[in-house]
């Protein structure tokens, strides 16, 4: 018995240890003279729709002014490119500001980036 019990504990202990922590990329932009953090994880593993296109789990955060808001989804981006990118919409009635975030991420090496951001309306470029 002891010895089944320490065979086990030595296949755990050489186990690879997989981390429990999402990737995570983080973003302050300044959005009508209020910082607004914007805070993206990847939640699992990217997974292939045919040859075209992945699908990659994320979870984004974001907030200002003492409120945040959250939501999760996957994100849909082409395939086998070095970097992909799409476009992204956030309602910062949430956060206690007018007006909706237009934002274009990109997808690269498993991290989900902020790229560029435009604020609605007035087209204003905030990145």
């Amino acid at each position: 018995m002891a010895l089944r019990i320490f065979t086990v504990w030595a296949l755990l202990a050489a186990a690879p240890v997989r981390s429990v922590a999402a990737d995570c990329t983080q973003e302050t932009l300044t959005v009508q003279n209020t910082p607004v953090t914007i805070v993206y994880c990847v939640t699992g593993p990217a997974r292939r729709d045919g040859t075209t296109e992945i699908f990659v789990p994320f979870s984004v955060r974001y907030s200002a002014r003492g409120a945040s808001a959250q939501r999760a989804g996957q994100l849909h981006f082409l395939a086998d490119e070095g970097v992909s990118r799409v476009l992204s919409t956030i309602d910062l009635t949430a956060v206690n500001l007018a007006g909706t975030l237009h934002l274009t991420l990109a997808y690269s090496r498993g991290l989900v980036h902020v790229e560029g951001a435009l604020l609605t309306p007035g087209a204003i470029t905030i990145k």
